[in-house]
């Protein structure tokens, strides 16, 4: 029997997980899970708590206990926590245990042993006043790559890029907050130079097979191009695993070098066939789960680790990457009161399957997504109520009313074989979605489909043919119980939840992936009753949930505005560049709005935005033309098209509009007035609105002050004035 392994991403339990770190790693996960076991496929599905390093140690000391009380307090929160959303671990184990100290130290002295661990003296930072090195994550400062004020000794969270402590400018001790300085000491390294052939001919051909999405190509290829260079995994901490070698008894290994190994320490204390999972490449797919930001370790540290010990292990098939979730305009922040967190989510009485369908239905597939109430509104009453529920209720109400709960017998004519076989197709597209991990293309289908079924029942008008055409009543009803079954299948990864209920509702037991597709719910079987599977939230509980989670009262956020509102003012709050128009296409669901893809340059990923100038442009026209794009406005959700910027535009009072263009500026180049620079903070609509930009005799400008492309003068279109929008 084919065997797939998953794992999420082990998450450090020194906090509380968000809604961010939840669709990240653990619950994208567990939909493929519960999808791999509804397909028949032998699964295992292995999370657990990351215990050791500087980040349980500095929260032991915030909180004045011992690492090991840190780890047994927030493992247990992790865990209820997860069991609420009904994340289907078939364990959730700990990186604490004798299994992962032995296994952790059994690879280490294999790579040792043939070569691959070298020693070498790293520059590090000493705090005097404390008397220590400051490992990782004791140390934070200015990012040397982007600037971000508060990027830690490890990684920057900003722009992502991987750091050593002595990188930082302007490096502070976390303990104490004095500045540290520079001293040498010998350590360990890993010798991914050595590693670096066979990694790079192993990731070449399992990233085409395991289907590998394009940004985690692109970050292991741009390492790959660069040279690999020894990485150290030795810490100077008690915290940690013991090095087993002589000269290092009083260091730990590096927390990213043991923690990926608890991927099969976990299995291994849970599962005596362990082996059979982790030591048998040719007969296990291995899927990981994991934020953007731990690509690296997952595509080349941690594939580099078990290739070095000449073992036969089995190594990465498929890796499945997210962005970030934001909450509004910024980070989720526990201490300031800023966004949901899981045992925020626990208490809210909201139900569980709310906000799994809203994480996964806004997953940040291929750009950063926010959490918004309002946009949770909408999804659960328009989409979750309006459409499945509506679905699932109105046919098993109808069923109960007028056909005594028993489901009718049948007859199909051509017509609803049609439809049938419309049903079947779509349930085909869901499955090979699945199969490629694309987890919020395949629920759309899920609610598209939905939406199909209540057209069906529309247009079959039981509550009139019932009495006038009962063949067609009774055909209909038949098909619209078994489309319900059918539903109830394909939405048990997403919704487990519901997916009970309705199996409930329906009296019949939990149907499997193969049922799809097939008239099991047969004449004469007797339902249960309707029940509502979602309330719906209004108007009044949702702006409470706002005010909740904003995190400041008024009088706070006057005070303590954002960085973008303080400092910068005017001109000053854009960032504005150059973008090529690569494809245009028409909204699904609205008239007037287009979807554009644009190229913004070489080292920006292609972006998508929506806009609202159908009509005014054709298709035609507009691919290939350079505009002008607002590029850190904040992303949003245009009748569910994500928007990530906003293109620049001049409309008369005639009603013409004209587009901001530049002929000859390449895709990149960034738009400014002289004496200013581009902001990278992240703005909202309203403090766009703030910017007086104008057209007048076809240019462009902030004041008195032109828009320039580089040297190139920016333009307007059509020759329409005015304002700039």
């Amino acid at each position: 029997m084919k065997k797939i392994l998953i794992t999420s991403a082990l998450p450090y339990v020194n906090n509380v997980p968000h809604l961010g770190n939840i669709i990240g790693c653990v619950l994208s996960a567990d939909v493929f899970a519960r999808y791999s076991r509804s397909r028949g496929w032998n699964t295992r599905y292995i999370c657990g708590a990351d215990e050791h390093g500087t980040t349980t140690e500095t929260k032991a000391l915030e909180e004045g206990i011992t690492p090991q009380q840190v780890c047994d307090k927030y493992y247990k929160l992790h865990k209820e926590i997860y069991e609420w959303f009904g994340i289907s671990f078939d364990v959730f184990g700990r990186t604490s245990t004798e299994t992962h100290k032995k296994l952790t130290q059994e690879i280490f002295l294999k790579l040792h042993e043939n070569r691959f661990i070298v020693e070498d003296f790293l520059e590090e930072l000493y705090c005097e006043k404390c008397k220590k090195s400051l490992a990782d994550r004791f140390v934070e400062g200015i990012c040397p790559y982007c600037g971000y004020e508060n990027a830690r000794g490890d990684q920057c969270d900003k722009c992502g890029h991987l750091l050593n402590a002595v990188e930082l400018k302007n490096p502070k001790c976390k303990i104490c907050g004095s500045a540290p300085t520079k001293k040498n000491t010998k350590h360990l390294f890993l010798d991914l130079e050595k590693l670096q052939p066979e990694l790079k001919k192993w990731i070449k051909q399992i990233s085409k097979e395991g289907f590998w999405s394009d940004n985690t190509i692109t970050y292991t290829n741009a390492w790959l191009k660069e040279g690999l260079k020894k990485r150290c995994i030795s810490r100077q901490l008690k915290w940690g695993i013991p090095i087993p070698l002589k000269g290092f008894e009083d260091m730990v290994f590096y927390v990213w070098f043991d923690a990926p190994i608890g991927y099969i320490s976990i299995t291994a204390h849970k599962f005596n066939d362990w082996k059979d999972w982790w030591k048998n490449p040719e007969h296990v797919s291995l899927y990981q789960f994991m934020g953007k930001d731990n690509v690296l370790f997952h595509t080349i540290i941690f594939p580099g680790t078990l290739i070095g010990t000449k073992d036969k292990y089995t190594l990465l098939y498929h890796i499945n990457t997210t962005e970030y979730l934001n909450y509004k305009d910024g980070k989720f922040s526990k201490s300031r009161g800023i966004g949901v967190f899981g045992d925020d989510a626990v208490k809210l009485g909201l139900p569980p399957d709310a906000f799994r369908y809203y994480l996964l239905v806004n997953r940040p597939e291929k750009a950063d997504t926010v959490f918004s109430w309002d946009d949770f509104q909408d999804k659960l009453n328009h989409e979750l109520i309006g459409t499945l529920g509506n679905l699932v209720n109105r046919t098993i109400v109808f069923l109960n009313k007028y056909y005594n709960s028993k489901v009718p017998d049948y007859d199909l004519e051509e017509k609803e074989k049609e439809f049938l076989d419309l049903v079947r197709d779509q349930e085909n597209k869901i499955t090979n979605l699945l199969d490629k991990v694309k987890l919020k293309d395949a629920l759309k289908e899920i609610l598209a489909l939905c939406a199909n079924g209540n057209k069906f029942f529309q247009a079959a008008e039981p509550w009139k043919n019932v009495k006038e055409d009962k063949k067609r009543a009774d055909n209909a009803l038949y098909i619209l119980i078994n489309l319900v079954k059918d539903i109830a299948i394909l939405c048990e990864p997403y919704l487990p939840f519901t997916s009970d209920k309705i199996f409930k509702q329906l009296n019949i037991e939990a149907k499997k992936w193969e049922d799809l597709g097939v008239l099991s719910v047969d004449k004469g079987h007797k339902i249960g009753q309707a029940e509502v599977l979602f309330n719906k939230l209004v108007d009044k509980d949702k702006n409470e949930l706002k005010e909740k989670f904003s995190g400041k009262s008024k009088k706070e956020e006057k005070e303590t505005s954002s960085l973008a509102t303080r400092e910068k003012k005017g001109f000053n709050l854009l960032n504005l560049k150059v973008a090529e128009i690569k494809e245009v296409k028409d909204h699904p669901d609205a008239e007037k709005l287009i979807i554009l893809k644009l190229n913004l340059g070489k080292n920006e990923k292609e972006r998508q935005i929506v806009a609202g100038i159908k009509g005014h442009y054709s298709n035609k026209e507009l691919k290939g033309k350079k505009i002008i794009v607002v590029t850190n406005l904040e992303p949003a959700d245009i009748r569910g098209e994500k928007s990530n910027g906003m293109l620049l535009a001049c409309g008369s009072d005639e009603g013409t509009v004209g587009l901001v263009t530049v002929k000859k500026a390449e895709p990149g180049t960034q738009v400014l007035i002289e004496g200013t620079k581009p902001n990278n903070e992240i703005i909202t609509l309203d403090e766009f609105k703030t910017v007086k930009l104008r057209a007048k005799q076809g240019k462009t400008y902030y004041e008195s002050e032109i828009l320039k492309a580089g040297d190139e003068e920016v333009i307007v279109e059509k020759g329409v004035e005015g304002k700039i929008r």
